[in-house]
């Protein structure tokens, strides 16, 4: 495989696709279904972050990272059947 031309990432950049590659490959483990609904949930929360987010706002990236990590070892854990989730809207005062 060649290198690729593309702008370099930073460490962080590299740890974000890291988890997104992780959720999708925890995906393919469960039932067809409930591999469709983890793989739309996980592609609206990423592109929702990746808009509403400050892309110098590191602490809250850092944040973002350590809670899709223990979500992403909940999906991975066999005793997980299914996905949920808890939408939080923030008012214009608190957005993240």
């Amino acid at each position: 495989m060649g290198a690729s031309r593309g702008p370099r990432l930073s460490g962080m950049q590299k740890q974000v696709l890291a988890l997104y590659r992780g959720f999708l490959r925890a995906a393919r483990s469960k039932s067809p279904e409930d591999r469709h609904r983890i793989e739309s949930f996980v592609s609206a929360e990423f592109c929702r972050n990746s808009k509403l987010v400050d892309l110098k706002n590191f602490l809250y990236i850092e944040y973002l990272l350590r809670l899709g990590k223990k979500q992403l070892e909940q999906i991975n854990s066999p005793a997980t059947l299914g996905l949920s989730s808890l939408n939080l809207r923030f008012s214009e005062n608190q957005k993240p």
